[in-house]
This record gives structure tokens, C-alpha cells and sequence, in this order.
């Protein structure tokens, strides 16, 4: 086991930045030789770099065992500059190398949005610019926009979860949809005939308070509310269905929907071009639920002044002006901000 370097004097000049690659590399595998396939390099001369490194900063940054090894606490201090600082340094880089070639878009958001209401949209962008690569990274994870390789984020949060300089998309609310097909078969103008069918919804709503505003229950209790203290129980009575279905995607509920597998309470902002279609049909127009969840647009600070970015974002802010017509949707004025 290797003991903390104890230096002849007190070191004041900065490290060379040389090594703090190999220190991030064995520190995330904890293993010289994954690191050194990672880098490209041998195992003697990862372990050169590191041995140096520990010179310069005058501690032991890692403790070696026979076959692991561990960072000290020095190593942990260290790490928690240097990934940070690399990610940064990796990102401006690749800002710059864009610059000099092809010009592009990187946006983040998750696997719902873009498949059901972005990538329908993107062929129009790209008929205007055609000289303008889009990359989208599907993912339910947050990003941070300040390290992370990607231009924008579109999001979906209540507006006090939703950071300063967001710019507001579009509301929602909620809806009973079905195939044309099903509607034909089972007639739905009341509460008690969704009894007859199967009822689709989010299987993971129920886990957090927002999210269980997508919830048949939610919407139950706002429509056929009962008396105090007995509400819970008389609601869940009256909402027996034929079966229950239940998805975690949202694309995958109304796909199920488009299917006639059952009725599925849809986000309208998702739904609104099927529902022009005929695709889908509403068979209580006069029940939908306002939501409080909003999508939002999430510029990286870094990104706000590129031309491509500016286009994409002009362009994503009219598709969503026809979305707010679509569901008629009016802000809140104090909700919406504007791209300078």
C-alpha cells in the first residue's frame, strides 16, 4: 500500500494539465489497465503519468492494492475538480470544432416528446435548412446544460421546477382518447360506460404528486367528486373497468389507444394531430383536465448566439404556436419568456 509523498518543500506553481486525463480515467474505472485501454495507451505509461502527477501535487492520489486500487482522500478532492473541468474543456472543444464544420443542432429531451410530437415536425425544419445536422439524445435524465454536448433541452415540469430563462411551449390538459373503431363498438358518452372497456394509463404516475395528475383517479375525482372522507373509497368503487393497461411510456399509451386496445387518458399536446386525423376521438370532449405540468424550451447558455440555433429555435417556437391553436391553450403572460 502506498503512503501520502511527503514533500521537501511546500509546492505553490500549478500541475501540469498533462496527467489529469489519466487520473480521470483510472479514478473512474479504479484500474490501470481499463484506463489504459480507454487512453490508448500501456499500463506502465498510465501508471508513469499518475506517479508523476502525485509528485507534482505532493499526495498520494491513490492507494494500490494487488488487484484494485482506491483513491485517497486527496485523490477524491482532486477527481472532483478535475471531471468537472475536463467535461467543461471537452465541451468548448467541441463548440470550436463545430464552428469549423458542419453547422448543427444537439437537443435533449425525452423518448415520448420526440417521437410523438418532434420527429413528426422535423422533416419541415429540414426543408428549410438543409444545411443544418440535428442530433437528438432521448433520454428521461436531466441534463446539465452547461457541460453536457447538446444545444437545448426541451422539458416537461411545473413551472416552479423549471429554471430562469425557460422559455413556455405549451400547456396541457388531459383527455379520454379511443380508436374510431372501439368507439363503434362501445358507445362512451358517460362515466359509467368507460366501465365497459379497458382503461389505459400511466403505470408509473401514481409516484410522484405531479405526475398523478395523468392518472384516470385524478380525473375521476374531478368529475364525479363524492362527499368528504368517503371520496377515495367511492371513486375507486366507481372506477371498475373491464381491465386496466398500463404503459410507462406515453407513446406507448397511445399507441395502445390507436390500436383499440382500450380508452387512454392523453396528454392533448401529444394527441392533437391524431385527434385531427380522425385517428383518434375524444368521446368526452367536455371533460378534459387542465394539467399543471408545461413543456418548456431550455437554451445552453453557451449556444444562445449560434445562427442554426437561432433558426431551430424560431422554428420550434411557430410548431408550437400551432400546437397552442390546436389545444387552445392560453398562457399565463407571466409564464412566458422570449429568446433575445
Amino acid at each position: 500500500m502506498s503512503q501520502a509523498l511527503t514533500p521537501s518543500h511546500p509546492r505553490t506553481r500549478p500541475i501540469s494539465a498533462g496527467h489529469l486525463r489519466a487520473f480521470e480515467a483510472v479514478a473512474r474505472h479504479l484500474n490501470f489497465r481499463a484506463a489504459a485501454e480507454e487512453l490508448s495507451l500501456t499500463q506502465s505509461a498510465v501508471s508513469r503519468q499518475i506517479q508523476s502527477l502525485e509528485d507534482e501535487v505532493g499526495s498520494a492520489l491513490f492507494l494500490r492494492h494487488t488487484r484494485s486500487v482506491e483513491l485517497t482522500g486527496a485523490g477524491t478532492i482532486l477527481l472532483r475538480a478535475a471531471g468537472s473541468a475536463l467535461e467543461r474543456i471537452d465541451a468548448a472543444v467541441r463548440q470550436i470544432r463545430q464552428s469549423a464544420g458542419r453547422r448543427s443542432v444537439a437537443i435533449t429531451t425525452w423518448a415520448s416528446f420526440a417521437s410523438m410530437w418532434l420527429i413528426p415536425r422535423l422533416e419541415a425544419f429540414q426543408r428549410e435548412h438543409p444545411d443544418i445536422d440535428i442530433r437528438i439524445d432521448a433520454t428521461d435524465a436531466a441534463v446539465d446544460l452547461a457541460t453536457a454536448d447538446v444545444d437545448l433541452a426541451l422539458r416537461y415540469a411545473v413551472p416552479e421546477a423549471i429554471a430562469a430563462g425557460a422559455v413556455r411551449l405549451f400547456g396541457e390538459q388531459l383527455t379520454p382518447v379511443a380508436s374510431p373503431w372501439l368507439l363503434r363498438e362501445h358507445r362512451i358518452a358517460t362515466l359509467d360506460d368507460l366501465a365497459k372497456v379497458t382503461l389505459i394509463e400511466a403505470g408509473d404516475a401514481h409516484r410522484t404528486r405531479h405526475l398523478e395528475y395523468l392518472t384516470w383517479q385524478r380525473w375521476l375525482d374531478h368529475y364525479a367528486p363524492t362527499p368528504t372522507g368517503i371520496a377515495r373509497a367511492r371513486s375507486k368503487a366507481r372506477l371498475s373497468p373491464q381491465r386496466w393497461l398500463y404503459f410507462n411510456y406515453a407513446s406507448q399509451i397511445v399507441q395502445a389507444a390507436l390500436t383499440g386496445q382500450g380508452v387512454a387518458l392523453a396528454r392533448m399536446p401529444l394527441v392533437a394531430e391524431s385527434l385531427a386525423s380522425g385517428d383518434l376521438v375524444e368521446p368526452l370532449p367536455a371533460m378534459r383536465l387542465d394539467s399543471p405540468l408545461v413543456y418548456w424550451l431550455v437554451l445552453a447558455p453557451r449556444s444562445k448566439t449560434r445562427p442554426e440555433v437561432k433558426a431551430f429555435c424560431d422554428w420550434l417556437l411557430r410548431e408550437a404556436e400551432r400546437t397552442r391553436q390546436a389545444i387552445g391553450d392560453l398562457p399565463d403572460p407571466d409564464t412566458v419568456d422570449h429568446i433575445d
